[in-house]
């Protein structure tokens, strides 16, 4: 609301960081909102997206999985089958969440590729939204995503420590070798080595400890093993793997409940075609093995 010219300060707009003193008169101005559409109609391309796994609900968030092709927020290249679209048909309350400006993305405090599937949280109130939000910025969550990689990674856990921001000459992709890179770490664990599969791959565990736009992707693109089906960064598909994008999942997220402080811990069940892949390569998978990748150290 400040971004939008609605909170002045003795009647000046103001930016967040303006001082405010005793004796200071501070006015909130009521937003004309663009009234937020919910589309009757998803494409038939995301036909099947159209149900999303809700993990937790509660009067505060929800958590779900987020299936791999559905964006999280409409945008001038998707206009409908997304997240927002699909979570405001069943829960008709977030579109009070719509920003002043009139930006459909209601209670999103956090993104994942369009590509990536699992775990998200969304905010179902100001408060909730806000507490959120200041959990990603203080890095006080707890993310674990799973990753089938191009070729054998031979060490067992590594750490990337290279800041990432807009590709020099590119505009959709993101580089290590920005002109303007913001710092960026994830940590690495491998689980599994495909050594007998006809393309030799690598499921990992990554950790991000920061939240740059790709910076999973990116990072194992620059160590030279890009996830599987990643065409934006180099990643050649490989026998089994049937999604048209990377071999990204969102495995687990830790958060605290915005009102009881508690912490909560959601976990994404696999899609199908990672499933597949690891079981057409002799992998069982179970609750307990997720529990266990998770919990490795």
């Amino acid at each position: 609301m400040i971004k939008a010219g609605l909170v002045t300060l003795n009647g000046t707009a103001v930016r967040a960081s303006s001082a405010v003193r005793p004796g200071d008169r501070v006015e909130i101005i009521s937003a004309v909102r663009a009234q937020p559409t919910v589309l009757p109609h998803f494409g038939t391309a995301n036909a099947a997206s159209e149900h999303v796994e809700v993990l937790f609900d509660d009067q505060e968030l929800l958590a779900v999985n987020k299936p791999a092709g559905v964006p999280v927020h409409p945008s001038p290249g998707h206009l409908d089958s997304t997240l927002v679209n699909i979570l405001m048909k069943r829960f008709p309350d977030l579109a009070a969440m719509a920003e002043p400006e009139g930006f459909l993305r209601p209670g999103i405090v956090h993104r994942l590729d369009k590509e990536t599937s699992g775990v998200m949280v969304v905010a179902r109130t100001p408060f909730a939204r806000m507490a959120l939000s200041h959990q990603f910025k203080q890095r006080e969550v707890s993310k674990s995503y799973l990753a089938i990689v191009q070729g054998i990674v031979r060490q067992d856990r590594f750490m990337i420590d290279r800041p990432v921001g807009r590709h020099p000459t590119e505009r959709k992709r993101m580089s290590t070798r920005s002109y303007k890179p913001r710092e960026a770490s994830t940590d690495f664990l491998v689980l599994h080595r495909f050594t007998a599969a006809p393309t030799p791959a690598t499921l990992v565990r990554a950790r991000p400890q920061t939240g740059r736009t790709h910076q999973i992707r990116v990072h194992l693109a620059a160590r030279g093993h890009p996830c599987l089906g990643d065409n934006l960064y180099g990643g050649k598909s490989s026998p089994g793997w049937s999604r048209n994008g990377q071999a990204l999942h969102a495995l687990a997220l830790t958060i605290r409940h915005p009102r009881r402080s508690e912490r909560l811990e959601f976990v994404g069940p696999l899609p199908d075609d990672f499933h597949n892949f690891l079981t057409s390569a002799g992998l069982a998978i179970g609750v307990q093995t997720l529990r266990q990748w998770i919990d490795a150290e």
